[in-house]
């Protein structure tokens, strides 16, 4: 009985107790919402609060969690989202809406300032901001060819497009320069000088740029021509894959028309006297250098997911695209890897970013489209014997022979990588340490087989084929530490930064080359069996070259930013760097920074006092910055060889000095102010900004005559001379129709720049008032045609000013002192300044149409102002062009200005007869979108989109594609060479698949 009652108590207290425990704990489930698109947040971490117990949300969004009766709440955190508590109640299924935390405008906008973050209503200097989605849909070689046309200021050149290998010119706020770089520092990631070629343009999250000295004053030596930094994507809550891949078509447009056969049998061959000689074939030599049309693909796949403390984000792409000539084309590969990991306690967050790419390439020769437009169209391409031999007209060769056998290709490896712990010390007191490499090798290779035409009909014996290889590794090191300090006390706010940086750059180059292989078969793969150089000829000293060279630049940095009340802020900052270039009594400098701003619509007088005023911000800022951008060395006493010297039958390479020392070379230093107004009105209907700027250049580089001796050179490089660019950017965002289903925006950018050359000379330097540029190229002897002269603009043509045309088919000219002669009779003291080849102004106009689905991007650029030299006209557009050489059409049109000098007395002679406006709009782009989202488990969404780039040009110029003339550097308006590349219209395909 005892026994039976024993066993009955004993379960009865498990019974009890298991009823306890299950008491205590309860399953809460629940889903995870976008509180803006109600969509579904897979990936968000959820903690229970003062415990470690948590789980992630699933693809739709949906979690279960185990609680007990004592837990209070749960957090919920996801990355791009605001972090949520929810209290616990007696409720077992919750649903949780996440806000974003980056809204419009008016909102939460964060900007990239280097060094870190600040939103916008921040931002106290010039800086615009431009994220992924407003990028143009280009097949570009640059991702920064997206960005044409889309910031006020900033001048983005391409004078061969379609040439897959081609890289553009970048020029922020004018010529800032006469020998340094022009181009400005590219951060990827928050890395200094990072491979620009390096990314793909899926990748990039957003680009910021630093407009404003104070701005990129905080990168010293390297900010003069202002910072460009560049985001990539980062991995995020929502684990997801994206194909993106396009196919691209590039067709010629606004090609030089030239004569047909018949033209130039009727028109050269029948002149008197006669101007060519019919060889009795019929060829279109454009047609004949050509791939027209021309094709391209990418493709590129992301994977991105985790959570909000572990994420990763990953990315392969790859390129192939053809050039527009025969010889061109490119095959990439890329990758880059993004891993972000936080500690539980958020103590610590360490992240790695690894980017590689290889590019094998075949470069074009652009000089074979001038041997296509001035090569006699009565010559063959080919004969009996193979390619036809060409011993006349400008060049002399058969540019089919030249673009089928001569080979010149390189293998490009790239390698960006870094990366960085972050400590959170306090609440509100943080460092991050930051390592980083950035590699690029460049292996160039050329092959001219002895089968050439030039070769076989000149009957060599030697010199018959040619090979060279060059190896060139660029190899840059960075160290960077900073620490971060913010404090709120009631309304003021401030956020303290502090750091060193440190970079090691090392250049290295080697190259061999030999002639007479016995077979053509080895190219550039044994050149030890050449028997020119080495071997049993023994000729020439130039078989191998190598060199190598480095430097260093150290750097320490601090910034304040403070602001009362978010409506007075004021920032300051101050970087002292050195570097190893700079001579040894300057390898030190100090570069300050201050910016003011004031939210003139958070004052209590306007605040809610005027209902179309959302947001009203004044700027102002001055900061200094460097140009560090020339060779190593140059600051030293260099030695070099000086040829040989046999003594006592042992012959020695001689050495003397080949530079002289300059112990006060330094950096240009450009002192910039700028005063800007930031405003958004009528419920963010319109919203832009507007600023001023002047920027002084001091202390340009170049070389300067010294007295021999006591220098050992004649030369020496060093700081002298002053430039000045000031201007206006406007840059404006509307919404001119907001509705539910249809919207209608504009954005609008225009930029005026006003260049002048102040002066060449310093209390220890006195140089030349001005200096000659832009020399044209044979044949003939038409000397330079742009000079750079004290109080004057840069780009300033320099020429013969033109009277006219005589009856005898002569250019007359006007000599200096008024009177009129034949261009022949005048001489260089008569050359006067006749336009400019800067463009005054700049613009660009987009239009977004969205409907439903469907979105239309029509966006407009232009250049206006401004003067180009028209290179056709004055080499091949006249009736007096070379003998049996083509000509445009043109030159034979009756009104046609060039028709009317058929002289040959003036035929070399440069004056302002050749210039014209370059003045154009042009529809830029055109892209065309529908993007649908699928409800599946397979697929999120679905876009699919078309886009056509330069469909049109609206000019007056006669010589081709305006846009192809560069305006950028120290000569703009003159191609400077015969070479060019024609203009192509590309037709690009789409599709974006989101799983």
């Amino acid at each position: 009985m005892l026994k039976n009652f024993l066993r009955l108590f004993i379960c009865l207290i498990f019974i009890t107790l298991g009823n306890s425990t299950f008491a205590q704990n309860r399953a809460i489930s629940g889903k995870v919402i976008d509180s803006t698109t109600n969509e579904p947040l897979p990936g968000v971490t959820i903690r229970v609060v003062g415990s470690k117990a948590g789980t992630t949300t699933d693809a739709s969004g949906s979690f279960v969690l185990s609680v007990t009766t004592s837990d209070q709440a749960l957090t919920f955190t996801s990355i791009n989202y605001l972090t949520k508590t929810v209290q616990l109640s007696n409720q077992n299924t919750l649903l949780v809406k996440l806000a974003t935390n980056v809204q419009e405008l008016k909102g939460v906008e964060v900007v990239s300032v280097g060094y870190g973050t600040l939103n916008r209503k921040e931002v106290s200097s010039a800086i615009t901001h431009v994220s992924a989605n407003e990028l143009k849909a280009v097949a570009g070689n640059n991702p920064l060819m997206s960005l044409q046309g889309k910031v006020a200021g900033l001048t983005i050149t391409n004078t061969a497009t379609a040439d897959p290998n081609s890289s553009p010119s970048i020029q922020l706020r004018g010529v800032s320069s006469r020998s340094a770089g022009l181009g400005p520092l590219y951060v990827i990631n928050g890395v200094p000088g990072g491979n620009i070629d390096n990314i793909n343009q899926n990748d990039i999250e957003s680009i910021d740029v630093l407009k404003g000295g104070a701005a990129s004053a905080i990168y010293g030596t390297r900010g003069s021509n202002g910072v460009i930094i560049v985001t990539t994507k980062k991995g995020t809550g929502d684990s997801k894959m994206i194909y993106n891949g396009y196919v691209s078509m590039d067709r010629l447009t606004m090609t030089p028309r030239v004569l047909t056969p018949d033209e130039f049998r009727h028109y050269r061959v029948n002149a008197s006297p006669a101007q060519g000689i019919d060889y009795g074939a019929n060829t279109d030599w454009m047609k004949a250098v050509t791939r027209n049309p021309t094709y391209g693909q990418k493709h590129t796949l992301q994977i991105s997911g985790g959570t909000a403390n572990d994420n990763y984000f990953a990315s392969a792409d790859y390129r192939n695209a053809n050039g527009i000539d025969l010889r061109a084309w490119k095959k990439e590969y890329g990758a880059r890897l993004n891993l972000n990991h936080i500690s539980k306690n958020d103590v610590y967050t360490v992240s790695l970013n690894v980017a590689p790419r290889y590019m094998k390439t075949s470069n074009s020769d652009q000089g074979n489209f001038n041997n296509a437009i001035t090569l006699n169209p009565t010559q063959p391409v080919y004969d009996s014997s193979g390619y036809h031999y060409l011993n006349t007209g400008f060049f002399a060769n058969n540019p089919v022979e030249n673009a089928r056998k001569i080979k010149s290709q390189a293998e490009i490896r790239e390698l960006d990588m870094s990366g960085s712990v972050r400590v959170n010390l306090l609440k509100n007191l943080y460092s991050t340490a930051t390592i980083s490499t950035i590699k690029s090798s460049y292996k160039n290779m050329y092959f001219r087989p002895s089968t050439m035409t030039s070769v076989v009909h000149a009957g060599q014996t030697t010199k018959t084929n040619y090979a060279s290889q060059e190896q060139v590794d660029n190899n840059q090191q960075n160290i960077e530490w900073t620490i971060n300090y913010a404090l709120n006390r009631k309304q003021h706010h401030f956020k303290l930064l502090g750091g060193y940086s440190y970079s090691y750059f090392n250049y290295q180059q080697f190259s061999a080359n030999n002639w007479d292989f016995p077979f053509d078969t080895f190219e550039w793969n044994n050149l030890g069996s050449g028997t020119w150089n080495g071997g049993g000829q023994g000729n020439g000293q130039g078989a191998v070259s190598s060199t190598q060279n480095d430097s260093r630049l150290a750097a320490f940095f601090g910034r304040i930013n403070y602001d009362y009340d978010n409506k007075y802020i004021l920032t300051a900052s101050l970087r002292h760097e050195g570097s190893s270039k700079f001579g040894a009594d300057h390898k030190w400098g100090n570069f300050p920074a201050v910016s003011v701003a004031w939210r003139i619509s958070d004052e209590n007088f306007m605040k809610d006092k005027i209902s179309w005023l959302n947001d009203l911000k004044l700027r102002a800022d001055y900061g200094i910055t460097g140009n560090q951008d020339f060779g190593n060395y140059l600051s030293l006493l260099l030695y070099s060889g000086y040829g040989y010297f046999t003594f006592n039958g042992v012959t020695y390479q001689v050495y003397g000095p080949s530079q002289n020392v300059n112990p006060n070379l330094g950096w240009e230093k450009a002192i910039n102010f700028n005063a800007g107004i930031d405003f958004d009105i009528l419920n963010s209907r319109l919203a832009g900004s507007i600023n001023y700027y002047v920027r002084t250049n001091k202390d340009l580089l170049g070389y300067y005559n010294v007295p021999l001796p006591p220098n050992p050179q004649s030369q020496t490089f060093t700081n002298v001379g002053t430039m000045k660019n000031s201007g206006i950017e406007v840059q404006l965002t509307a919404q001119v129709i907001r509705k539910s289903d249809f919207n209608y925006n504009v954005s609008f950018t225009t930029a005026l720049n006003n260049n002048k050359f102040v002066s060449f000379s310093n209390k220890d330097h006195q140089g030349n008032p001005y200096l000659d540029v832009a020399g044209l190229p044979a044949p003939g002897s038409p000397g330079t045609i742009q000079r750079v002269q004290e109080g004057h603009r840069i780009g300033d043509f320099y020429m013969l000013k033109s009277a006219g045309v005589n009856e005898n088919g002569a250019l007359l000219v006007y000599k200096k002192d008024g009177t009129i002669v034949t261009a022949n009779n005048a001489n260089a003291d008569d050359k006067q300044f006749v336009g400019n080849g800067l463009p005054k102004f700049t613009g660009s106009l987009g239009n977004m149409f969205t409907y439903k689905n469907w979105d239309l991007n029509i966006f407009f650029r232009g250049n206006f102002g401004y003067k180009l030299f028209n290179m056709q006209a004055f080499y091949i557009g006249t009736p007096a062009t070379q003998t049996d050489a083509n000509t445009l059409k043109s030159a034979y049109e009756p009104g046609n200005k060039y028709a009317k000098l058929t002289s040959s007395s003036t035929l070399s002679l440069a004056s302002d007869y050749f210039l014209e406006s370059g003045s154009f709009v042009k529809i830029d782009n055109v892209t065309l979108g529908y993007t649908q989202k699928v409800k599946s488990k397979y697929l999120q969404a679905l876009r699919v989109y078309a886009a056509i780039t330069n469909l049109h040009t609206f000019t007056s110029f006669k010589g081709g594609d305006p846009d192809l003339y560069p305006v950028n550097g120290i000569s703009p308006g003159v191609q400077g060479n015969l070479d060019f590349y024609p203009a192509t219209t590309q037709y690009l395909g789409g599709l974006q698949v989101t799983f």
